[in-house]
């Protein structure tokens, strides 16, 4: 998890927060569980989801990863 606030472009457009307007974000990866992985112990197999978080109003941005 990386708590390094800066700007965020995706599709070449800059992120805003709805929210408080402002542009800087911070970035963590997430696990998406489901209920069928996490039942048989395969989170690890689950996918992630890249996060940004609004450094000013902890707003949170979801993406899936295509990793």
């Amino acid at each position: 998890m990386s708590k390094n606030a800066e700007e965020i472009y995706i599709a070449d457009n800059k992120l805003i927060c709805p929210v408080c307007k402002h542009d800087k974000f911070w970035h963590r990866n997430t696990l998406m569980n489901t209920a069928g992985a996490t039942f048989f112990g395969f989170d690890w197999a689950n996918k992630e989801a890249d996060n940004y978080i609004c450094d000013n109003c902890d707003y949170v941005y979801w993406f899936h990863s295509k990793k």
